[in-house]
C-alpha cells in the first residue's frame, strides 16, 4: 500500500473539511527531510480542503524531489490564498522564493523582478521590518549588476543580521558578500567568505534549509566562475552527509547543472546523470539558455561514456550556442573531421574572449584539432597561452590543460623527454584535483610517449589507464587503450560490460515497473514524475542495458528478480 493510501486511509475521518491532522503530519515530514511524505500529506490535505500552507508545503517537498515547475505553480497559489486570507506576512517568503526560482531556476530575470517588487511593496506598505533585510539582500543578489554595490548591501545586511541574532540572514549575507568580491576580481578575498557561509550552514548554525540552498549555489556558481575548481569539488564532498540526509542541496537548474558537472568530473557519473536529468527537468519551463546548458552538460557525460549518438542528439540544433561548442568540437574530432572542429572553435573564441577563464577548455580542444592537422607549433603556442591563463587566475585545472597540450605537442616532434615532463605534471595535477577521467587520459598519452623508450613502463601505464576507463564505464576511451596495448602485442583482459550496476536508483524503479507491464504514463503517476522525464529514463536504460526495446528490458528485471 502506497504512503498516500495509508495516509488517507489514516485520517479518513478527517476528510470532510478538517486537514490539521494531515497539515501537521505534512509540516512533521518536511521537517525531517521526508519529502515523499510530505507530498502524500499535502496532497491528501489538498483533497480534503484547499489551503495556503498545503499547497506551500507541497510546493516545497515537490522543489526537493526535482519536480520545480509544479512547486512553482503551487507557491503561486500558495501565495495569492494567504493574499486572500490577509495573511501578509506569509506572502512575503513565498514572493522572495519565487523570485529566485524564477531568476535561478527559469533564468527569467523579468519575472524574477516582479516577485521581488511585490515583496518590496508588502513590506514597505505593511511595514514588515523583519522582512526588509531580506528584501534587500535579495536586490542585491538578482537585479544589481553592479558588484560593488552589492558588496555594500551585503556588508550592511551581514551586520544587521549579527545584531539582531538571525543567524540565516548572517550567513546568506556573507555567502553574498563572497559573490560580489569574486565577481569584483578580488578572489582570494570572496571565496574566504563563501567558505565560511558554507561551514556555518553545514555546522547547522542556520535554522532554515533555504541557507543552504543559497549558500551552496552561490558558492558552485562562484567558484566555477572564477576558475576555483578544487574548493568547489571540496564543499561538495563536504556537503555530502547533508546530501545523503536531506538530499543535494542544488536545486535550482543553473547551479545543478554545475553540480552535475562536478559529479562528471569526479568520476560519479551515475549521481552526475540523475543530477543531470533533474536539471533538465528543472528547467523544462526556463529560457532557451538554460535548456541549452543542462543538454550540454548531459551531452558531455554522455561523450564520456562514449555514446556518440547520444551526445550528438543532444545538442543538434544547438550549432551556434555557447554551451555545446564544446561538445560539438569533440564530436567533429572523433569522427576525423578537425578543421571543421577547428572553425567553429575559432569563432566561439573570438566571440567569448581567449583571455577568459571559461575559454580554457576550447583553448585545448583547439590545440587537439591543430595537432590532427598536423600543426604542433600551433597546438604548443595555445598550451603556452593556457599556462598564461593559468597563471593569471591561479587555476590548477587550466595548468594541467596546458601541460597536457604541450606535452602532445612534444610528442609529435619527438621530443619524448620534455613532453613526459609536462604529460607527467598534468597527471600529478589531475590526479591531486580527483578528475580520473583527465587522469586516465593523460596517463595514457604518457604511455604512448614511453612506447618506444620503455615497453615494459609503457604497457603497466596503459592497463592503469584501461583499468580507470573500464571502472568509469568511458568505453570509447577504454576501447582505445585496448587497441593501443593489443597493437604493442601486450595482451588485454577487460571486464564483461556494467549493465544494471550502472543505473541510477530513479531508472532502477522505472526499470521495475516496466518489467511490471506499466507504460509510460502509469509509470509518470506512479512515481510522480512528468511523462517526459520517464521518456529520458526508458531512453537511457535500453542504452545502459544494451537491449533494443522495452521488452528485451522487462526481461531484463524478471531475469535480475
Amino acid at each position: 500500500m502506497s504512503s498516500l493510501i495509508c495516509l488517507r486511509s489514516l485520517y479518513a475521518g478527517s476528510m470532510e473539511g478538517d486537514t490539521v491532522s494531515l497539515l501537521t503530519a505534512g509540516e512533521r515530514a518536511l521537517a525531517m527531510a521526508d519529502w515523499a511524505e510530505a507530498r502524500d500529506a499535502f496532497t491528501a490535505a489538498l483533497e480534503a480542503e484547499e489551503s495556503p500552507e498545503a499547497l506551500d508545503g507541497l510546493g516545497e517537498a515537490l522543489l526537493w524531489l526535482g519536480e520545480a515547475y509544479d512547486g512553482i505553480e503551487l507557491r503561486e497559489r500558495a501565495y495569492a490564498a494567504y493574499h486572500h486570507a490577509g495573511q501578509i506576512a506569509r506572502c512575503v517568503p513565498v514572493a522572495l522564493w519565487l523570485c529566485r526560482l524564477h531568476a535561478a531556476n527559469h533564468g527569467n530575470p523579468t519575472a524574477a523582478t516582479g516577485w521581488l517588487a511585490r515583496a518590496r511593496r508588502l513590506v514597505d506598505e505593511y511595514d514588515l521590518a523583519a522582512w526588509r533585510p531580506w528584501v534587500v539582500l535579495h536586490e542585491a543578489a538578482f537585479t544589481t549588476a553592479d558588484p560593488v554595490a552589492s558588496e555594500a548591501v551585503a556588508r550592511e545586511v551581514f551586520q544587521h543580521g549579527r545584531q539582531v541574532g538571525d543567524d540565516d540572514l548572517r550567513l546568506c549575507a556573507l555567502a553574498e558578500l563572497g559573490a560580489s568580491l569574486v565577481a569584483q576580481g578580488r578572489v582570494e578575498d570572496g571565496v574566504s567568505c563563501l567558505d565560511e557561509a558554507m561551514a556555518g550552514s553545514l555546522g547547522g548554525e542556520g535554522t532554515h534549509r533555504d541557507t543552504v540552498v543559497w549558500n551552496s549555489c552561490t558558492t558552485i556558481i562562484s567558484c566555477s566562475a572564477c576558475g576555483q575548481f578544487p574548493r568547489a569539488v571540496d564543499w561538495v564532498r563536504a556537503a555530502d552527509r547533508y546530501a545523503a540526509r536531506v538530499g543535494p542541496p542544488y536545486l535550482y537548474a543553473s547551479c545543478r547543472t554545475l553540480y552535475g558537472e562536478l559529479l562528471v568530473e569526479l568520476g560519479d557519473w551515475v549521481q552526475a546523470e540523475e543530477e543531470l536529468y533533474a536539471a533538465q527537468a528543472a528547467a523544462r519551463a526556463a529560457i532557451p539558455a538554460l535548456h541549452n546548458q543542462s543538454a550540454a552538460a548531459l551531452a558531455r557525460l554522455r561523450l564520456a561514456q562514449g555514446r556518440l549518438e547520444e551526445a550528438e542528439r543532444l545538442v543538434t540544433g544547438l550549432e551556434d550556442q555557447p554551451p555545446a561548442t564544446g561538445v560539438i568540437a569533440e564530436l567533429h574530432l572523433q569522427r576525423g573531421r578537425a578543421a571543421t572542429a577547428e572553425a567553429g572553435l575559432r569563432r566561439a573564441l573570438a566571440g567569448l574572449g581567449a583571455d577568459r577563464l571559461e575559454a580554457a577548455a576550447l583553448l585545448e580542444l583547439l590545440g587537439r584539432a591543430e595537432l590532427a592537422q598536423g600543426h604542433p607549433d600551433g597546438a604548443a603556442d595555445l598550451g603556452r597561452r593556457l599556462g598564461k591563463l593559468a597563471a593569471a587566475y591561479t587555476c590548477d585545472v587550466a595548468q594541467a590543460r596546458g601541460a597536457r597540450l604541450r606535452g602532445q605537442a612534444l610528442q609529435a616532434i619527438g621530443e619524448h623527454d620534455e613532453a613526459r615532463a609536462h604529460l607527467e605534471m598534468a597527471l600529478t595535477t589531475f590526479t591531486r584535483l580527483e578528475m580520473p577521467l583527465h587522469a586516465a587520459r593523460t596517463r595514457l598519452l604518457l604511455a604512448e610517449t614511453l612506447r618506444e623508450i620503455s615497453p615494459e613502463v609503457f604497457a603497466d601505464e596503459a592497463r592503469t589507464a584501461l583499468a580507470a576507463f573500464d571502472a568509469l564505464g568511458a568505453a570509447h576511451d577504454a576501447d582505445g587503450a585496448a587497441a593501443l596495448l593489443r597493437e604493442a602485442g601486450v595482451p588485454v583482459s577487460r571486464p564483461g560490460p556494467k549493465g544494471r550496476t550502472l543505473l541510477t536508483r530513479r531508472e532502477t524503479e522505472v526499470l521495475e515497473l516496466v518489467g511490471e507491464g506499466r507504460s509510460n504514463p502509469e509509470i509518470a503517476d506512479r512515481l510522480y514524475l512528468s511523462r517526459r522525464t520517464v521518456e529520458q529514463h526508458v531512453a537511457s536504460i535500453l542504452a545502459k542495458l544494451g537491449v533494443r526495446n522495452r521488452t528485451e528490458a522487462a526481461a531484463e528485471a524478471l531475469r535480475d528478480g
